[in-house]
């Protein structure tokens, strides 16, 4: 891979990649599910966020490598975990792309202009029409060649792209709060609450809140193209955590003014918008906002949409090199450095997505869950490595990791069961879909050291079916049988997850990838140590 991006291309990577069609989408939603106190489901999705990337933070400044993410585990703990937490990972981040090109079309077809009334046809309650997605599968298309030819100009395109959706939600939350705020919508009915502050939580795993900032991986998954990975990973990914977090909050305050209080007489779930902003500056008669909106509603989804375009053919690429996928899927292109092979398999899997859920909603809740499942082998991977691999260089070593990764695993394990059941038990049904893929490849292999790998990864499966459980059994606030009441219900989530967190970094062992793994950290010292000798 071509080593060119420097931090701040890595960091506009990031932030281009969380501030996407969430933006556009996610304050509403937020808003929908808990009142005005969605301002705090953003705070604690934040605190959640910055736990796991900082995990991850480390592991990519070790070992920075095209499609990282969907790697570290299994250098801690062999095959078996590894291609679960890869499986998950790899749907969270391809299942993104489609997404972004819905919510395009959703803004469009609420253009208020007479001769675009044809655009009124291409979502009907929330889901693409046919010519709906027709339009959406162009947009994916667009994606797909802005990335095929080379990084550099994915890098350059993107960075101006970053920059652009910056400046349109900053031009929003100023519109807003100047033209129609409403400060009594805070508190309309009595209660900033509403919905109670369970609802809160909810929001956090479902409104696309966890969604949004699963951008941060982005500068991850990119490492093998860094310059100064060492220095460049963990300034983009905490940075552009931090800076989108004051964006999505000013949004939803913004958001949560400009509703007109007419509209809350039956509460803020029954709000429904197609274009969440747009539809509020129609009625606030911000015209120029209306223009500005439906433009941005094309380059914050596509710029998003084209940053995991490249990102996903990173992660195809690093699944191929792990022995998950045929040999062919791990070429780069002699010329222009990128793995054009994976990137067609990324664009047939976005298609069957597009096919299937057709609406923004929908796929933004499936997506989360996936994501949660991914986010809990990070905190573990990193621990295990500073024990099973003390002797590594560490380009970055944090301070207060081993409070931090704990706290990381039991925060997505909480947000995993917040999502609300039957959502929750959907994950596994997620997982089941790569199994037969991994044993394909294990018997290839002559199941060589499948057991070693499979007992280093049991935990991981029973982790799954028991966080099922008390998804089921727990509190009717977040759709269970209200067995386990409310409240006790987080109690046993905390205790059960550290359970599971400690035995799952106990199983971990140096095993034959990390063996290799450690090449590239080798290479990665010796290059620190050439520059700086320069």
């Amino acid at each position: 891979m071509h080593r060119k991006m420097g931090t701040f291309a890595l960091t506009m990577t990031g932030l281009g990649s969380i501030i996407g069609s969430g933006w556009l989408f996610g304050a509403w939603k937020a808003a929908k599910i808990a009142g005005p106190a969605a301002i705090f489901a953003w705070i604690i999705g934040m605190i959640v966020i910055l736990c796991i990337a900082l995990s991850y933070s480390e592991l990519g400044a070790m070992f920075p490598e095209a499609g990282g993410m969907v790697k570290y585990t299994q250098y801690s703990h062999g095959s078996f975990v590894g291609f679960l937490a890869a499986w998950a990972n790899w749907i969270a981040i391809v299942s993104v792309i489609p997404v972004e090109a819905i919510a395009s079309v959703q803004y469009m077809s609420s253009w208020p202009w007479s001769w675009a009334k044809w655009t009124h046809s291409l979502v009907q309650n929330g889901i693409l029409t046919p010519e709906g997605l027709g339009i959406a599968s162009v947009l994916m298309l667009i994606y797909f060649f802005l990335n095929y030819w080379t990084v550099s100009l994915f890098a350059k395109v993107n960075s101006l792209i970053t920059i652009f959706k910056i400046i349109i939600p900053g031009l929003t939350i100023g519109a807003l709060l100047f033209v129609g705020f409403h400060g009594g919508n805070f508190t309309y009915g009595h209660s900033f609450a509403p919905y109670g502050w369970p609802s809160v939580l909810t929001a956090v795993a479902t409104s696309g809140i966890v969604f949004a900032f699963n951008g941060f991986q982005s500068p991850i998954n990119m490492a093998g193209e860094a310059k100064k990975p060492g220095r460049s990973i963990p300034i983009a990914v905490v940075g552009s955590v931090l800076i989108a977090t004051v964006i999505y909050v000013l949004l939803q305050v913004a958001y949560i003014g400009a509703v007109k209080p007419a509209m809350l007489v039956h509460g803020w779930d029954n709000i429904n918008f197609n274009s969440p902003f747009a539809d509020l500056a129609i009625a606030l008669n911000i015209n120029w906002l209306v223009i500005v909106l439906y433009l941005d509603a094309f380059v914050s989804p596509s710029g998003t949409g084209t940053t995991y375009t490249a990102t996903t053919a990173r992660m195809i690429y690093g699944m191929e090199r792990n022995g998950y996928l045929p040999a062919v899927l791990g070429k780069i292109h002699p010329v222009y450095g990128v793995p054009r092979p994976a990137m067609f398999v990324n664009l047939a899997v976005c298609f069957l997505f597009l096919i299937v859920f057709k609406g923004w909603g929908a796929l933004a809740e499936v997506i989360s869950v996936a994501t949660l499942i991914s986010y809990i082998t990070g905190p573990v991977t990193v621990m295990t490595l500073r024990r099973t691999g003390k002797h590594l260089y560490r380009p970055l070593c944090l301070k207060g990791l081993k409070l931090i990764a704990p706290c990381g695993f039991i925060f997505a394990s909480l947000t995993l069961y917040w999502a609300r059941w039957p959502l929750t038990g959907q994950v596994l049904f997620i997982i089941i879909i790569g199994l037969p893929i991994y044993f394909y490849y294990q018997a290839k292999k002559k199941w060589q050291g499948f057991r070693q790998n499979f007992l280093a990864g049991v935990w991981m499966v029973a982790y799954l079916l028991v966080m099922m459980c008390i998804s089921y059994l727990g509190s009717e606030k977040f759709g269970g049988i209200n067995v386990i009441p409310y409240g006790w219900d987080m109690v046993i989530i905390a205790g059960v997850s550290l359970g599971f967190y400690i035995w799952a970094v106990n199983s971990g062992f140096e095993t034959e990838y990390l063996l290799e793994a450690k090449k590239v950290n080798k290479e990665l010292k010796d290059r620190d140590a050439a520059m700086t000798a320069d």
